[in-house]
């Protein structure tokens, strides 16, 4: 008795108690050292205790004024303490070594409860009560400590595009020479200059304040800001009293790719008329010159209005400007606006701001909710370079069996490789809250398919505000062929991700989110195919979502063809991995030129619904009732047709395409994607081309060396399992060898006959193959045996109400192959069940002739 009352210490305590004090960590006396089950509700509970470092790194660290001297007893509450002393007066639960654990759960009242606490989920990043991870930026970059945030607010009317007048003023460019800098960021990292660490804040030291002081209440200068999460504003010239001319900063460690600009603006007047003047852009063709407005949101109208961002601006020029450095030329943007208040706070964009702190409330709101975690499951792909996660989501229904789930197809989802592209995280957050909704089609899609979602690939570049590259000072989307893990980590960890998704099911589509800034309406690149047997199919799916938002998506705009500098984007990377579907959907920054909404500009609303089409399309694609694959691949094969002799007719040719023109190489016909918005790939940059080459080097020496020798074992059964194969095969094809034999004998003339009939068999073959009007039986579209039942399953499902978002009411049956109105949504109709299987002639089979010579 006198062993068992006695109070052992807990190995892992001792251990993380003599752990800590060698390092310097712990300086309090060990007796204060509350129960291990206190320490892990105090850290939950308790204001005062604050994660320490990168979020997920738990590490119980007290604020900055008890940094010095760790005193456990004096950071706990009163009901910790009342805790500790119930558990202290509870001597015939805690005094037995056989109970001396440091997981006993306890209720409100402090009294032991005999059983463990459950660990703690690995993977769990958000919790109501933990903060969001704070996001991580280059020591070089100062950073205000203001929170901004912005409402989503609709305008109440449609925003139409800017009609130039032909009066609009060329401001010519001044200069600080003969102008006055109100606002000037310190140093940039530019070219020349590469990434060493990040922290929590950006740059040591004090904040210092880069705008002017005004020298009164009369004083009308406007200050500016941009150092907050995606902002970006190099500097500002005053060269008249509502004047300014306004440098934007380039991607760190680069000197170019300038286009996305965010900054705020404060002691504003309101009967004002201002000129802004942006000097240095690079892109000489806009959206601008087409009618696009800068975007503008007032704090005020925001807390008295709800009123959010909005289209504003007049004078709207976009020019070349000639006061240039030599080396490559700038273009200018130039606007007039009068803001709506006196000493407001408004903020400018290119487009709709979605920063990577929006996405991380996002996905609290997900992680939180009950029912969306259930088929939502979120996990860390990568770290970024800076060190921010980069989140992975796996949505899809738990499966009842084993089969069931091995049967499922995957799609896969990214946003954000260029970070100035925020179209493509509404585009996202639109398919999210409908995938995730308790809408019957979306739990379709969800029992039917496993999606792979990578909201931002590139966080880094969306907190220091770039526009298309990380802080590799590169744009990822040329490098998903890379072998450098460490310097393209995002990429990287994206693309093994999906090859080792294509090991476990076939991947059904893959789709890129990006923005474009030089043509109108949202379209798709995707990758033509070589093989005859899936000859137009990679077009059906974007003349599908044409035909579903015909006011928003331009199938003409799309492009098919792949041009060697765009061998390493992600698109013709995943599809020479496998995926016939591989796209890059490009949402403009501006607005629409079709349907009801012609000549107006795209809110978040729109692009959001778009996110619910392609949802919407992805159950037209996979319809059993194939009828809508067969319309529109008869409708693609018509307009392959026009497009050929409209090809021919320019030359002044004729050419008669009953026979043979579906063999023509449709990249042959198909013009490049000169309306691509797209940089060409810098290489390497000089501190990564020698790491490179000695990975390139080892990757050579493991190609060249040769196997392991097998063991005597292994070579025993390998002879032992050629010789079975071989005696299987010479009893099975004894008989037909006698036959074959006698044959020879009588006639010698067999061998030139038999091989013309085979080759004649196999030509003929090709032709057949080709005249099928249905898809194949073999095709990879055809949805699994499972997948039908699964379907069959869901029947009474998809006869509910569907969920909408600003979308019109599905199709009434109608299967005519006329084209719809490009204001009107085609009528045709889901089927649900498998009614009918895949339309198409049966291939016949032919018996192979196999042919033995003896010596």
């Amino acid at each position: 008795m006198a062993f068992l009352s006695q109070t052992l210490p807990d190995p892992y305590e001792d251990f993380m108690y003599h752990h800590l004090q060698y390092y310097g960590y712990f300086k309090a006396e060990r007796d204060s050292l509350p129960d291990s089950a206190t320490h892990q509700y105090a850290w939950k509970n308790n204001p005062r205790l604050v994660l320490n470092g990168s979020f997920g790194e738990r590490d119980l660290i007290p604020d900055p004024l008890q940094r010095k001297k760790l005193l456990w007893p004096t950071c706990l509450s009163s009901t910790l303490h009342r805790q500790i002393e119930a558990m202290s007066r509870d001597s015939s639960m805690l005094t037995s070594h056989l109970l001396k654990s440091r997981q006993l759960l306890h209720n409100e009242f402090g009294e032991a409860n005999p059983r463990l606490r459950e660990p703690r989920d690995l993977f769990g990043f958000f919790s109501g009560s933990a903060p969001l991870q704070a996001p991580r930026w280059p020591i070089e970059c100062e950073v205000i400590k203001e929170n901004i945030r912005h409402i989503e607010g609709v305008p109440p009317q449609p925003e139409y595009f800017y009609q130039p007048t032909g009066n609009e003023k060329l401001p010519e460019i001044v200069g600080e020479e003969k102008g006055t800098v109100v606002y000037q960021l310190d140093s940039v990292p530019t070219e020349g200059s590469c990434f060493s660490s990040s922290r929590v804040g950006g740059k040591r030291g004090d904040i210092k304040e880069l705008a002017v002081t005004l020298q009164g209440p009369d004083d009308n200068t406007l200050l500016f800001e941009s150092r907050f999460e995606s902002g970006n504003l190099h500097k500002a010239v005053r060269v008249d009293t509502y004047e300014y001319e306004l440098t934007l900063r380039t991607d760190l460690y680069t000197n170019k790719h300038t286009q996305w600009f965010y900054f705020r603006v404060q002691n504003t007047r309101k009967d004002a008329t201002y000129r802004f003047t942006i000097v240095n852009l690079l892109k000489p063709k806009s959206l601008y010159t087409l009618g696009m407005k800068p975007l503008m949101y007032s704090q005020l109208d925001a807390d008295t209005h709800n009123l959010g961002w909005r289209r504003e601006g007049k004078e709207i020029k976009y020019y070349k400007n000639h006061m240039g450095d030599g080396l490559q030329p700038f273009y200018c943007l130039t606007w007039t606006v009068q803001f709506p208040h006196d000493q407001d706070t408004c903020f400018f964009a290119h487009f709709y701001p979605y920063t990577y702190t929006d996405l991380q409330c996002y996905l609290l709101a997900v992680a939180n909710n009950p029912v969306q975690s259930q088929f939502c499951k979120l996990r860390t792909l990568c770290r970024s370079l800076a060190g921010n996660t980069v989140y992975l989501l796996t949505i899809t229904n738990p499966s009842q069996t084993p089969q069931e789930a091995a049967a499922k197809k995957a799609v896969v989802l990214s946003a954000r490789v260029h970070p100035g592209e925020s179209n493509g995280s509404w585009v996202m957050k639109g398919f999210l809250d409908f995938i995730l909704s308790n809408s019957p089609d979306a739990a379709l899609l969800r029992d039917i398919f496993v999606f792979k979602v990578v909201p931002m690939l590139n966080p880094d570049g969306v907190i220091v505000g770039n526009y298309r590259c990380s802080l590799a000072g590169r744009d990822l989307n040329r490098h998903y062929k890379t072998i450098l893990k460490e310097s393209f980590p995002c990429v990287w960890y994206t693309r093994n991700m999906i090859q080792r998704l294509l090991e476990e099911r076939e991947v059904l589509l893959y789709c890129d989110f990006h923005g474009h800034s030089r043509k109108n309406n949202i379209f798709l690149y995707g990758c033509n195919n070589n093989d005859r047997k899936y000859w137009l199919h990679e077009r059906v799916f974007p003349l599908m979502l044409s035909k579903n938002a015909p006011d928003k998506f331009s199938f003409p705009s799309c492009n098919f063809k792949i041009q060697k500098c765009k061998e390493g984007t992600g698109r013709v990377v995943m599809w020479r991995m496998g995926i016939v579907n591989s796209y890059t959907l490009e949402s403009t920054f501006g607005g629409s030129t079709l349907g009801s909404k012609r000549y107006t500009h795209f809110t978040t609303e729109d692009l959001k619904s778009l996110g619910y089409h392609v949802c919407d399309t992805l159950l037209d694609f996979c319809d059993p009732d194939q009828t809508k694959f067969t319309q529109c691949l008869a409708e693609l094969k018509e307009l392959l047709q026009q497009e050929i002799h409209k090809k021919f007719s320019a030359l002044g040719q004729d050419m008669d395409l009953e026979g043979s023109w579906n063999d023509i190489s449709l990249s042959d016909i198909e013009s490049s994607t000169s309306g691509s918005d797209s940089s060409l790939s810098d290489g390497l940059p000089v501190h990564l081309l020698s790491i490179a080459h000695e990975l390139n080097q080892k990757k050579m020496y493991k190609k060249k060396k040769k196997k392991p020798l097998q063991t005597r074992k292994q070579r025993n059964e390998q002879y032992q399992k050629n010789n079975m194969i071989w005696e299987f095969k010479s009893t099975e094809y004894a008989p037909e060898r006698a036959e074959i034999a006698s044959t020879l004998q009588k006639q010698p003339t067999f061998f030139k006959n038999s091989g013309n009939t085979s080759s004649s068999t196999i030509k003929n073959e090709k032709p057949r193959m080709n005249k099928l009007n249905g898809r194949d039986k073999g095709t990879s579209l055809d949805p699994p045996k499972m997948t039908t039942s699964i379907l069959t399953k869901n029947k009474e499902r998809m006869q509910k109400p569907r969920f909408t978002i600003s979308c019109p009411p599905k199709r009434s049956t109608n299967t005519s192959q006329e084209q719809p109105a490009p204001d009107m949504k085609p009528n045709w109709s889901r089927n649900t069940f498998p009614a009918t299987h895949r339309g198409g002639a049966n291939v016949v089979s032919y018996p192979s002739l196999h042919i033995y010579t003896y010596p």
